[in-house]
């Protein structure tokens, strides 16, 4: 099967900057993306950014700019930056990728901001 795990979440003040980081491990065959979402309390869980195994990206529009995603695909592993933190930005961070057309997710990192 396949497994996720995330680090790097934590305490920040806003302006400040997190480095997140996963690492997939397992039954990683032909991967076609992988991504960060995050959820906040009362709210669903969004997209954050994705970087396919071309090396393409997306963002969602509140943090264009701000984020940056990054993948090593040989070691099976995704990163996210996250500089001039917002209180907003507060939530669980997820990772995932996606394999022959299902999607796995880790656990979750909590990001918090302080104002």
């Amino acid at each position: 099967q396949v497994q996720l795990v995330e680090s790097g979440g934590g305490l920040v003040q806003a302006g400040g900057s997190l480095r997140l980081s996963c690492a997939a491990s397992g039954s990683i065959f032909k991967p076609s993306v992988m991504g960060w979402h995050r959820q906040a309390p009362g709210k669903q869980r969004e997209l954050v950014a994705g970087i396919t195994t071309g090396g393409s990206t997306n963002y969602a529009d509140s943090v264009k700019g701000r984020f940056t995603i990054s993948s090593d695909n040989a070691k099976n592993t995704v990163a996210l930056q996250m500089n001039s933190l917002k209180p907003e930005d507060t939530a669980v961070y997820y990772c995932s990728v996606r394999i022959l057309g299902l999607d796995y997710w880790g656990k979750g990192t909590l990001v918090t901001v302080a104002s």
